[in-house]
């Protein structure tokens, strides 16, 4: 019962959060904070969900101005449990099939997402220079899942190199964000369905000797992100053998 109570709750607040924000994004369409604001209230639909989301953010990382985010890309439930570490002045990288989803591609594309062709080598190319473009000219933030699908449980896969060049054509530093795992974890019959860390790396920024070997860059970003999805996999299971231990 609870399950099916939460998946109406869920799929309510989810149109009315996509209504919402289309609405207050026609006042001022495609304006580069417009991301930021819908996904303040995506992310308090994770409540629905028994979640709590905590998210770091190192001082170096806090006003450091236009970066490429890249990020791990887990499963459908990203879009409420990323959208609590979505920064103002950012937007993402989605597929054009997306606009197309009811109430949710409006929002997507009023908010000012950038929207590609992947059915199109040639576009998806010049997607690189155009959102290095965008970047520089409306001092944007752009958030990209470099492993370009979702993993759903395989851990964190390779990684294509798209949001690196981005970044070198834009000459902006990348911000690794690595989410602990949360793939098959959340049962919509169980109240509370545990924590979610969300943890901002420091930046990773291109120089002289290293701007030449992309992907070498792109190697050591996943290997930094490996070692910390690790690593708040292995804090959370602590914590929760720490309250198991609580309740005994």
């Amino acid at each position: 019962m609870l399950a099916v109570i939460r998946i109406l709750l869920v799929t309510l607040a989810l149109v009315i959060v996509c209504v919402f924000a289309s609405l207050y994004s026609l006042i001022r369409p495609f304006h580069k904070n417009n991301v930021h604001f819908a996904s303040k209230y995506l992310g308090r639909i994770t409540k629905l969900l028994g979640l709590e989301i905590e998210i770091r953010i190192p001082d170096s990382v806090k006003n450091i101005g236009s970066v490429v985010y890249v990020c791990n890309h887990q499963n459908s439930w990203d879009i409420f449990t990323l959208a609590n570490a979505v920064q103002p002045n950012t937007v993402s990288l989605g597929k054009k099939s997306l606009k197309w989803i009811p109430f949710f591609g409006q929002m997507y594309w009023l908010t000012g997402n950038i929207l590609i062709d992947r059915t199109n080598t040639n576009k998806a190319m010049n997607t690189i220079a155009l959102t290095a473009k965008k970047i520089k000219e409306k001092n944007l933030s752009v958030w990209l899942f470099p492993e370009g699908t979702r993993s759903k449980g395989r851990g964190i896969l390779p990684f294509k190199t798209g949001a690196f060049r981005t970044a070198l054509q834009a000459n902006v530093p990348i911000v690794p964000i690595c989410a602990s795992n949360y793939h098959g974890i959340i049962k919509m019959n169980r109240w509370n369905n545990g924590k979610i860390i969300i943890e901002f790396l420091e930046p990773v920024y291109f120089t002289d000797s290293n701007k030449d070997n992309v992907r070498a860059i792109t190697n050591s970003t996943r290997q930094l992100m490996c070692e910390k999805f690790e690593l708040l996999n292995q804090e959370i299971a602590s914590e929760n053998l720490d309250e198991v231990k609580g309740v005994n």
